[in-house]
């Protein structure tokens, strides 16, 4: 029974969750910049090159082809839905039901009256004094 403690106290210090949503949500973030890269960004590099070639290339911006190559827009906003499918996922399936068992496991803090210093308590009375004033 023991173990099993210990196991909970492991899983719920929030470490660990932390850093397992960090690794998915930074490999489908790690997709979604090839993505931008290779289908977007490459593409138009390459368009630019072309022109300033002067190989006489054809650009059609209404079906997105480029000479030598095409800009996959497609596969760019697939990539995007995807990133955010997973995010959502993630979201609700592991870090809202955790924030949720964190807060039902964890010990209510009594707060502890400190009392003020004389710094402190000068500061608030400058304070009420300055809202008592009528505005001229």
């Amino acid at each position: 029974m023991k173990a099993l403690h210990g196991f909970r106290d492991f899983i719920l210090r929030g470490n660990v969750v932390d850093l397992a949503v960090g690794v998915v949500i930074g490999a489908a973030f790690g997709d979604l910049v090839k993505s931008m890269v290779a289908d977007v960004i490459t593409p138009l590099i390459a368009f630019i090159v072309s022109l300033a070639g002067g190989k006489g290339g054809k650009a059609e911006f209404a079906a997105f082809e480029i000479p030598y190559t095409t800009i996959k827009i497609g596969n760019f906003l697939n990539s995007l839905l995807s990133f955010l499918a997973i995010a959502v996922v993630v979201y609700f399936a592991v870090v809202l039901p955790m924030n949720r068992l964190l807060n039902y496991f964890k010990s209510p803090e009594v707060e502890k009256e400190v009392p003020l210093t004389k710094d402190q308590q000068l500061l608030i009375e400058i304070r009420d004094a300055l809202k008592a004033r009528p505005i001229a």
